[in-house]
């Protein structure tokens, strides 16, 4: 694992899954933490798990789709830090397979607010900051589902298409002036988003939670979803200073699903 020592890490949707793991590695690395989602008690436990390794922890409840919380969350991280050196705009929402015309018109607003609007938000805070100091790298969180066609999953893919057109656009912006930005891809993995999902469509189409996780693991074609390790180690290094000429990218960690 990389060195992180004494680097200023920001982490949206930490309470859990990716985020979670996130925090726990870069504590035991010498990060200074900035943590945030909008489950408390999730976010209390990890915060204090951290703490607990050593890490100085800044941990606030508030919805990534919140500019002006956001704006304060950012401003206060680095009035007590005295920087950003790294930020995971990985905080998202999912749902269950279903097809374009059933999904729910407040389920599309629900999942672009948080998972588009939420990655736009984190990004105009966060650049001005990195640009201020000549560095800086960013990782968005986007999915397997923002590069190919993604049947069932019309609104989750247009919100992933959209991190992707955002990572590359402010990539573009900052090349030159010392940050990087770029996003991650992976497919489905053992989190608790792929947990609601399979109950989402265990309820909509009448299947036990085993028999929707097993048709979301056929859509992979190494036919099993990720565990999370495996994901939030390619994140690590992505973020990483040993992985300095990297920017605009999408990278893909997905079981091969988007080979085919």
């Amino acid at each position: 694992m990389a060195d992180f020592s004494g680097k200023v890490v920001q982490i949206t949707g930490a309470a859990s899954g990716f985020g979670a793991m996130l925090a726990a590695d870069l504590a035991a690395a010498g990060a200074r933490l900035m943590l945030s989602d909008v489950n408390a008690d999730g976010l209390a436990e990890v915060a204090g798990a951290a703490e607990a390794r050593g890490a100085q922890v800044l941990a606030e409840v508030f919805s990534v789709a919140d500019d002006a919380a956001m704006a304060s969350h950012v401003a206060a991280g680095v009035d007590r830090f005295g920087g950003l050196d790294i930020a995971f705009n990985n905080a998202g929402v999912g749902g269950g397979l279903c097809r374009l015309p059933e999904i729910p018109l407040e389920d599309y607003d629900r999942i672009m607010e948080i998972n588009a609007r939420g990655v736009f938000i984190g990004l105009r805070h966060q650049l001005p900051v990195m640009l201020g100091q000549g560095r800086g790298s960013i990782l968005n969180t986007a999915s397997a589902a923002g590069l190919v066609g993604s049947g069932q999953l019309a609104a989750y893919a247009a919100s992933k298409h959209a991190v992707i057109g955002m990572t590359k656009a402010a990539a573009d912006e900052v090349a030159r002036k010392g940050v990087r930005v770029n996003a991650i891809c992976p497919s489905f993995a053992a989190t608790p988003m792929v947990e609601t999902m399979g109950d989402a469509m265990g309820e909509r189409h009448g299947v036990s939670r085993d028999e929707a996780y097993g048709i979301i693991a056929s859509r992979v074609p190494m036919r099993r979803v990720a565990e999370p390790r495996e994901v939030v180690q390619a994140m690590l290094w992505i973020v990483s200073d040993d992985n300095s000429f990297m920017t605009g990218q999408a990278i893909s960690v997905d079981g091969g699903l988007t080979a085919v």
